[in-house]
């Protein structure tokens, strides 16, 4: 898989800000902070031969993708390359790289947690609310903590995450009509 620092990126951008760079976090995300260039397309809503077929990503010519630290970026490249688009280019490190490095970012009104944070809110929330029920009011109440270990390991080992799919749909990560 290609891959590209933001620095690099920011070069080229400088000499062709037309470049085809697509942010696959989510609207809100998108709305908090996001590069410039960048144009907001979810990764759950990710569609490479729409883009292609819609004018919106050129089909020979390499597309870079950006999401909060990589690995949603990662995964849409992949989606790319399954479609029959090879010329996907990951920003590596994403927005928070890009911000690192000191490039400049549009930041939107309000803040929103990351999608990241959400998961560890959500997963903390469930494992602390199953130990309680477990212990004041029966003990089959641990099981929903044992669930929980067991959906981040297999996150950790798959890179898949179900709970991050899903927390993506809710609604306060979606972009609210203006």
């Amino acid at each position: 898989m290609k891959s590209i620092t933001p620095k690099e990126l920011s070069q080229l951008l400088a000499t062709r800000p037309d470049l085809p760079l697509i942010d696959v976090r989510t609207a809100v995300e998108y709305d908090a902070t996001h590069v410039k260039e960048a144009v907001n397309v979810p990764l759950d809503e990710l569609s490479p031969k729409a883009l292609v077929a819609g004018g919106k990503v050129p089909e020979n010519q390499p597309v870079y993708i950006l999401c909060r630290s990589g690995q949603r970026a990662t995964k849409a490249a992949d989606q790319f390359a399954r479609e029959g688009f090879g010329n996907a280019v990951v920003v590596e490190g994403g927005t928070l790289a890009w911000i690192a490095a000191g490039l400049p970012v549009e930041n939107g009104q309000g803040s929103v947690i990351s999608l990241e944070r959400q998961v560890r809110i959500g997963a903390g929330s469930l494992v602390l609310s199953g130990v309680l029920l477990g212990y004041f009011i029966h003990p089959g109440f641990y099981g929903i903590p044992a669930l929980v270990g067991s959906g981040l390991i297999f996150a950790g080992i798959t890179d898949w995450c179900g709970m991050g799919l899903l927390l993506a749909k809710a609604p306060w990560n979606k972009r609210r009509p203006a």
